[in-house]
Parts: C-alpha cells; structure tokens; sequence
C-alpha cells in the first residue's frame, strides 16, 4: 500500500484481507489491513483499525477508519466474530459433505 496511514508489522493482527468500501453511488473492493490493539502505557481502551489500500480505491482518499472499544464491547464482538465463525465453518462442513455425497466419494 502507497500512501498507508496505519503502521503495519509483525504484530498486525491481519496484514491483508479482502474489503470493500460502500457508498450511496459506489462499491469498490480492494485488499485492506485490519488491526487490534491498545495503548502501550496505561491501556484505557481496546482500538479496531481498518484501512483499505488506497492504491485500488477511485472513489475514497487515503485514510484509516478506528473504533476506541470499552473491554466489555471488545469481548462482545469477540463472541459475535466466534459465534459467525462457527456459523460459516459449519456451512462449509455441510457443503463439502454434500458435494462428497453427490460424486460418491467417502472418508471411509
């Protein structure tokens, strides 16, 4: 990413992740850098950091979005991220069992 606002290093939490950015008159997808972290001194808050990389953007200007998170709304969007997790783990289960039964293949 030309032109990056957030720090990116062996401690980002995710470094490259497909997003999208979304407007009332546009849509554009682009690879992003998704971050977790609190201050290093006296920690006061969890921070959420999300930015798109502005080399694939048309219609944004470089720029990083935040979330300052109370422990308490942290941990909540902890369980909601497991709870989908699960959700999508299981589809996939279900997907991958189904074609399995379609083409007659076993794991027997």
């Amino acid at each position: 990413m030309a032109d990056r606002v957030l720090k990116v290093n062996a401690y980002t939490t995710l470094d490259l992740v497909d997003a999208r950015a979304e407007g009332h008159d546009f849509e554009e997808s682009a690879y992003a850098t998704l971050n977790v972290t609190a201050p290093r001194n006296d920690p006061d808050r969890v921070e959420l950091q999300f930015e798109l990389d502005n080399t694939e953007l048309d219609a944004l200007p470089a720029h990083a979005d935040r979330a300052d998170l109370s422990p308490e709304q942290a941990r909540s969007l902890a369980a909601d991220l497991e709870s989908y997790a699960e959700k999508v783990e299981r589809a996939q289960a279900d997907e991958s069992a189904d074609e399995s039964d379609a083409t007659g293949t076993s794991d027997d």
